[in-house]
């Protein structure tokens, strides 16, 4: 079986949401970083957990569960960081702190993609290597009026101007819950999704982001509502 490492990076400066990371969680003492580092240690498929933050709190919880060498800490450089750090170059660096054959890129904030998810997705991604496809991608299928800035209907290819709802064109989503290749992709392509993508569709429920304070509030009703 090939090796499956996860990416899992976090950072100082949260500035949308205050100590999104760390702060207590639905009752969770360290927050989204310790449900996150639980989710994936509980995962069937995941071989290594590549912590990657500059954070020091972000860095104690996480030494919490160093008893299970899954879990790799790894301190991040500080230029890599940054809100103007270029994702390009981040993903490049992915690579270089693991000899796994796929890895599989998620975040702290989508706290309700847990074990089952990952783990479905994994199982997807492996079945489908053999049809082509070289990477996965989480998403939440968007089947309703979307317009452009002409007030144009985007996804409508029906003959009539207002169709049933099922009728239209879906377009989906990135959610953030996963970015899942193989490693040539981020060495070859230089990219986290590869040139032919399976995606992942997801419930809109489990691929909760948290981006706000908003969301925040939301994905903690929700979460102690499914597992408290």
């Amino acid at each position: 079986m090939d090796k499956i490492a996860f990416f899992l990076p976090t950072r100082k400066g949260s500035e949308r949401v205050k100590n999104k990371n760390t702060r207590p969680f639905a009752g969770i003492k360290g927050g989204l970083v310790e449900n996150k580092i639980k989710q994936l240690l509980a995962t069937k498929h995941i071989d290594e957990i590549l912590f990657s933050s500059n954070d020091e709190n972000c860095i104690a919880v996480a030494e919490k569960y160093q008893g299970d060498s899954r879990l790799k800490i790894i301190p991040r450089p500080n230029e890599l960081c940054l809100s103007s750090t270029n994702l390009q170059d981040l993903i490049c660096y992915v690579p270089t702190i693991t000899d796994a054959d796929h890895i599989l890129w998620g975040h702290v904030t989508t706290p309700l993609a847990g074990s089952e998810e990952y783990d479905a997705g994994i199982d997807q991604y492996l079945s489908k290597l053999n049809e082509g496809y070289d990477s996965l991608v989480g998403v939440t299928e968007l089947r309703n009026f979307l317009l452009n800035k002409e007030g144009k209907l985007v996804n409508n290819t029906t003959d009539i101007p207002w169709p049933r709802t099922q009728d239209l064109k879906p377009l989906y989503e990135i959610n953030h819950t996963m970015f899942l290749a193989h490693r040539e992709v981020y060495v070859k392509q230089k990219n986290r999704l590869g040139m032919k993508p399976l995606l992942y569709v997801m419930d809109e429920m489990h691929s909760k982001d948290i981006d706000w304070e908003d969301d925040f509030a939301l994905a903690e009703m929700i979460y102690k509502q499914l597992y408290q």
